[in-house]
């Protein structure tokens, strides 16, 4: 499939709000983390229990940071696949792609790898970026592509912060549910708090309902909220 038909297919879907620019989202998240976000993602990692020669993915990968920091922590045997329904972002991605990690343009929603295929997902400030409605299909097919006993980990901003940070939050979940609708644009399915848009918490519940255990609620550094869960062995 040519890149022009694989962005149509996707623009055909209803993937939810997109980010097209890669050097803008990179230096908007080095200011909002403080020039510390490689600090965040070998957080989100090691949190994901991610481990040498494990195969991970991470949806919504965006320019890739994580997807980078997963592949160097499963080391050369392991393989990271970054996903992410914006054309730029996979460009960019794959431009400064590890050795072992590969980035493909698709849908959290619409995953076509072949059952039991990764040890470790991740999906890190994204899932709010996908259409309300196709949230739980996303899940479901998060805990398909797992192998038994495989780690998934969720995460964003923390709605419980106060002060500077809090509002910055408030204001991007704003966004965030504006952006999450269909099309991206809002509809009576998102939540009426905006700040729920953002809030992983919201998904412990699903991520029960679809089969996973030792589902686990924690914050981490950077006023982040993260879910993580396994899928039984």
């Amino acid at each position: 499939m040519t890149q022009n038909k694989q962005v149509s297919d996707i623009a055909d879907r209803s993937v939810g709000g997109l980010i097209t620019w890669p050097r803008g989202y990179q230096l908007l998240t080095g200011v909002y983390f403080l020039g510390r976000a490689g600090g965040l993602v070998r957080h989100f990692a090691a949190t994901a229990g991610i481990r040498p020669g494990d195969h991970a993915i991470d949806l919504g990968c965006g320019p890739g940071r994580l997807a980078n920091e997963l592949a160097r922590q499963a080391g050369p045997q392991g393989r990271v696949v970054g996903v992410d329904p914006s054309a730029p972002m996979i460009e960019y991605a794959r431009a400064h792609a590890a050795a072992n990690c590969t980035f493909e343009l698709g849908a959290a929603q619409s995953l076509p790898y072949p059952d039991a295929s990764f040890d470790v997902a991740t999906c890190t400030f994204a899932m709010h970026h996908i259409a309300e409605a196709d949230r739980i299909t996303a899940l479901a097919g998060i805990f398909r592509v797992l192998r038994p006993g495989g780690r998934l980990l969720l995460a964003d901003t923390h709605p419980a912060t106060s002060g500077v940070r809090g509002l910055a939050i408030r204001a991007m979940a704003g966004l965030a549910a504006h952006r999450g609708g269909h099309g991206g644009g809002h509809t009576h399915d998102e939540p009426a708090d905006a700040l729920a848009a953002v809030d992983v918490r919201r998904y412990r519940g699903p991520l029960a309902d679809i089969g996973f255990t030792a589902i686990e609620f924690r914050t981490g550094p950077f006023a982040t909220g993260i879910v993580t869960a396994v899928k039984p062995d």
